[in-house]
């Protein structure tokens, strides 16, 4: 072929490649499969993206947010285990979006318009066996920083359950960017409920009992599988951990959840593995202002074979990147979850197409990066300052939690056993940040000052929050949810002990 046809052919396919891609024939799919789910009336995006019409305005928005990854939200990375519900689009597919805005957007035939999905209208896993909704709506202003709230949902169950599914239906989706469910069986939470005059209390502190997963935009509501399940303790309440974003006007927020119960316990138990324990308060976070590669790292080795189902991460606004490996007792490595550009706003669970078995002595290492330089748009600190372990949304945590069951339902205590030894790094933490408060001192003085109902004892709801876990883990020796003369002795004697260790 000539030389000069050559050229002009080449010169030509872009052009050709335009007017190939319309909206009906390769766009619409595109959109329908991965953006309508939230992007539609009445749901948690803040425009519709339903038709031409909608689409064509913001096609320039699109083709932006889809090439730089921002959108779909979905951030674990493609190149390892595969996923379930993936939120992800092909070169191929991100390559549309820019042909079609540079040849003009061009609509095409109707009739190669594939059809609008059926997106259910009520309850997507059907009706419930239970609705409990927040007793009264939170009002979220027009604007303002982003607010991080508690509701309590009293449950008042007379026995145990066991949950195999929680859909969230909130009733200001613009608003609601996304929802955890904690347990509380304490009381706590509802001592707490509405002490500033409104629904909920504030912060991200709230210490929990159990977890039941969480809401996130656009994840599909699903049910575990096989016979698995949660449990729900009788006498357990509620709390949704809520994160809103304010939408430029005035909402009101009451959201309603449905849960989903298993007839029977499961024949497994759910057990997590979280890397490190306790969100990372055990491995000294302490991040020096501008420090932009400071790095944490923790593993943990099954002591029996377990089968993982799901993976997810939690860090707060610094958290550049994520990534949990295993390391099976062959030497094979797998990569369970790499996230490479961490976003607080997108904290999902990522459910495995297939469960992985990992046999008993596998590692399971968990590597976090943060970046507390002025250079990180995400930095909450301007100028940046050091930011330390902490709860509120301003500190920084750091942890990634894989969930799974033993393979074999008489390992799970043992596994158990070995995720509250793991736990101790916390416990030698905070030990070491009472000695150094001078609590050993002032016990006496402080037990006392606790015990608001005079009885010698501490009960779960008269200890500090922020310490009420690790205190009852390392001491309550009778499990009975307190502190009892004895198991106080034996606190004080446990930081006597550690402090003549440190040399102090």
């Amino acid at each position: 072929m000539p030389s000069k046809i050559f050229a002009f052919l080449i010169l030509l396919a872009p052009f050709s490649a335009f007017a190939e891609v319309t909206y009906h024939k390769d766009i619409a799919p595109i959109v329908y499969a991965n953006c309508t789910s939230c992007h539609r009336e009445g749901e948690s995006a803040p425009f519709s993206l339903s038709n031409y019409e909608e689409v064509s305005r913001k096609a320039k928005t699109i083709a932006r947010v889809v090439d730089d990854g921002y959108m779909p939200p979905w951030h674990a990375s493609p190149k390892h285990l595969p996923f379930q519900d993936v939120r992800r689009l092909s070169s191929d597919e991100i390559s549309k979006f820019s042909l079609w805005l540079e040849a003009g957007k061009p609509e095409g035939d109707p009739a190669a318009a594939p059809q609008m999905p059926d997106f259910p209208k009520g309850w997507q896993l059907g009706e419930p066996d239970l609705v409990v909704s927040m007793a009264k709506a939170y009002e979220v202003p027009a604007d303002g920083p982003d607010i991080y709230r508690n509701f309590v949902l009293p449950l008042d169950l007379p026995e145990d359950k066991w949950v195999k599914a929680i859909e969230l239906r909130p009733s200001a989706r613009s608003v609601l960017h996304h929802s955890l469910f904690f347990l509380d069986d304490s009381g706590t939470a509802r001592s707490l409920d509405g002490k500033d005059g409104k629904p909920g209390f504030s912060g991200m502190g709230f210490r929990k009992s159990g977890s039941l997963g969480g809401f996130v935009p656009g994840a599909t509501s699903k049910r575990l599988p096989g016979d698995l399940a949660r449990p729900l303790p009788k006498g357990s309440d509620i709390v949704l951990s809520t994160h809103f974003h304010p939408s430029g006007k005035v909402e009101n927020e009451r959201t309603t959840i449905g849960l989903y119960f298993a007839d029977s316990p499961p024949s497994r138990q759910l057990q997590e593995v979280q890397v490190p324990p306790g969100f990372g308060r055990g491995v000294g976070i302490d991040i020096p202002a501008g420090e932009s590669n400071y790095v944490i790292e923790d593993s943990f080795t099954l002591p029996v074979d377990y089968e993982a189902i799901s993976v997810g991460g939690h860090a707060h606004y610094i958290c550049k990147t994520m990534e949990m490996t295993a390391t099976l007792p062959d030497g094979e490595r797998k990569v369970l979850l790499e996230i490479t550009d961490w976003d607080m706003d997108w904290q999902d669970t990522y459910y495995f197409e297939e469960s992985v078995i990992l046999p008993a002595g596998t590692i399971i290492k968990s590597v976090i990066s943060y970046d507390n330089s002025s250079n990180n748009p995400a930095n909450p600190h301007i100028p940046s300052q050091r930011i330390k372990w902490g709860r509120e949304s301003t500190d920084e945590m750091g942890s990634i939690t894989l969930i799974g069951v033993p393979v074999e339902a008489d390992d799970f205590t043992r596994l158990s056993r070995a995720t509250k030894v793991e736990r101790a790094k916390i416990l030698t933490s905070l030990g070491r940040e009472l000695i150094n408060s001078r609590v050993a001192s002032r016990l006496p003085r402080i037990i006392k000052s606790l015990d608001k109902n005079r009885d010698d004892n501490l009960d779960a709801s008269e200890l500090p929050e922020r310490m009420r876990a690790a205190l009852l883990l390392k001491l309550d020796a009778d499990g009975d949810k307190s502190l009892n003369p004895s198991e106080l002795q034996a606190l004080k004697d446990w930081l006597e002990n550690l402090k003549a260790s440190e040399g102090v």
